[in-house]
C-alpha cells in the first residue's frame, strides 16, 4: 500500500464542495432521479417515495447511463456508510425532511472513471469524497464541485478505502465537540455517553492524541476491551449511580466536559458528574427519551448546556474554520491513525438487509454500502 497526501489542508475548491453538501445549495438526490429507469446496465441506486420503516420503503432501482454535461464527472462508488441520521430521515423522524422522491446516503468515497473536458483539477483514477446527497448507489454523475478530491492519494487496501468513506460526518463531529466548546488541556477529564458509537470511538482516539483523559459510558457489557484499545482511560456501564462511579474513577478530579448522544436519564447523570462551570454538549437522543435535567445544577454549579448539529456548523462557519477542521481529520484517516469499527458490508441490491442490520442493537461498528460486495 502506498499513501501520499501532499497537502495538510484541503484547497478552497474542496472546501467549497464540502460546504455545498451541507447547505441549502446542496445538489440533492433528485439530481439523479431524473435519469432513472429500467436498464440492463447494472448501475443501481436506492430511492424512497414515502417515509416509513427503511426496510419497507426503500426500493432498488436501475440507472440509465447518461453522457457527461459540462463540468461533470462520473464516479464509481466504492463505499458509503449508513448513519443513524439516514435512518431517521427515511422514517420521517429527523430534524429536516427529505424532498421526495429521494436517494439516501450522506457521504462516501468513490473513484473517478470519466471527466468532462472542462474539469482541470480531477483526473480519471482519482479518489474523491462524496459530499453530494444520495450516495447509496453504484455510480454518481454530478458536477465536479460536488466532490472533495484527494489529490495524490493512492490506496490499494480496501480497508483504508472504507475508512475514508466515513471521513466527514463522524470524525469531524468528534473533533469539533472536543475543540469548540471548552479549552481542553493535557490531563483534563471529559465524559461521554454512547462511547461505542462511531463518534464515540473517534472522540476517544482524538482525545488520547491530545493527552485528554476520557470516561466512556456504554449501555452493555463487552465493549471495554475495544474502547481501551482505542485509548480510553475508563469505561463504565450506565446506571443510576453513574455520577458516583465517575467520581471514583477520576479520583474526584474535575470533569470539565460531558458529551451526550443518549438523552433521558443518562443526560442527567452526565450533568451531575460535571465540575462547577462545566459544559454538557448534546448531539443525539439515542434512547428516544427526552433529556431529564435538574435546573438546580445549572443554577448552583453554573453549568452550560449546548447542542451540536454538524449541518448547522457548516452553515455558520467560515471557510477558514472548515479548512482548519478538515485539516485535522483527513490526514489522520488517510494515514490510518484514526479508525472506526465496521460491522458489516452489503451491496446496493441488499439494502433491506443493510438497513435492518444498521437499526439493530448490539452492533459494534458501521454498516457500509459497498457496491459489488459479494
Amino acid at each position: 500500500m502506498h499513501i501520499s497526501y501532499p497537502c495538510e489542508k484541503p484547497s478552497t475548491l474542496q472546501l467549497l464542495a464540502l460546504t455545498l453538501a451541507f447547505t441549502a445549495t446542496v445538489i440533492t438526490s433528485s439530481f439523479y432521479a431524473a435519469s432513472a429507469g429500467a436498464d440492463d446496465s447494472g448501475n443501481k441506486y436506492i430511492e424512497f417515495s414515502r417515509v416509513g420503516d427503511p426496510a419497507e420503503v426503500l426500493e432498488v432501482k436501475d440507472d440509465v447511463p447518461q453522457a457527461l454535461q459540462s463540468g461533470e464527472i462520473r464516479v464509481d462508488v466504492l463505499a458509503s456508510p449508513i448513519h443513524p441520521s439516514n435512518l431517521l430521515q427515511i422514517s420521517g423522524n429527523y430534524g429536516t425532511a427529505a424532498k421526495l422522491p429521494s436517494t439516501p446516503g450522506s457521504e462516501g468515497i468513490g473513484r473517478v472513471t470519466e471527466v468532462s473536458s472542462d474539469v482541470p483539477s480531477i483526473s480519471v483514477g482519482d479518489l474523491v469524497l462524496l459530499t453530494v446527497g444520495g450516495t447509496w448507489r453504484d455510480e454518481i454523475v454530478a458536477p465536479a464541485k460536488a466532490f472533495i478530491p484527494l489529490p495524490g492519494l493512492e490506496v490499494e487496501d480496501p480497508r483504508l478505502i472504507e475508512q475514508l468513506s466515513m471521513t466527514v460526518i463522524n470524525p469531524l463531529t468528534a473533533h469539533l465537540m472536543l475543540s469548540n466548546f471548552v479549552e481542553l488541556n493535557e490531563g483534563d477529564w471529559i465524559v461521554q455517553s454512547a462511547a461505542n458509537s462511531a463518534v464515540g470511538g473517534y472522540l476517544v482516539q482524538l482525545a488520547k492524541a491530545r493527552g485528554i483523559k476520557t470516561v466512556n459510558v456504554v449501555r452493555r457489557e463487552g465493549l471495554a476491551e475495544d474502547l481501551m484499545a482505542k485509548g480510553a482511560t475508563v469505561v463504565l456501564i450506565d446506571g443510576p449511580d453513574l455520577a458516583e462511579r465517575i467520581a471514583v474513577a477520576t479520583e474526584k478530579q474535575p470533569v470539565v466536559l460531558a458529551v451526550d448522544a443518549v438523552g433521558g436519564e443518562t443526560f442527567a447523570r452526565l450533568a451531575t458528574s460535571l465540575a462547577k462551570e462545566g459544559t454538557l454538549v448534546t448531539y443525539g437522543v439515542m434512547s428516544g427519551q427526552p433529556a431529564t435535567f435538574n435546573p438546580a445544577l445549572s443554577i448552583f454549579n453554573d453549568l452550560t448546556i449546548r447542542g451540536f448539529w454538524l449541518s448547522r456548523w457548516f452553515e455558520t462557519s467560515s471557510l477558514q474554520e472548515k479548512q482548519a477542521a478538515l485539516g485535522k481529520v483527513i490526514p489522520r484517516i488517510a494515514s490510518g491513525q484514526l479508525k472506526a469499527n465496521i460491522d458489516s458490508r452489503y451491496s446496493v441490491s441488499e439494502i433491506k438487509q443493510a438497513v435492518t442490520r444498521a437499526g439493530e442493537r448490539g452492533r459494534n461498528g458501521k454498516v457500509l454500502i459497498v457496491p459489488g460486495h459479494q
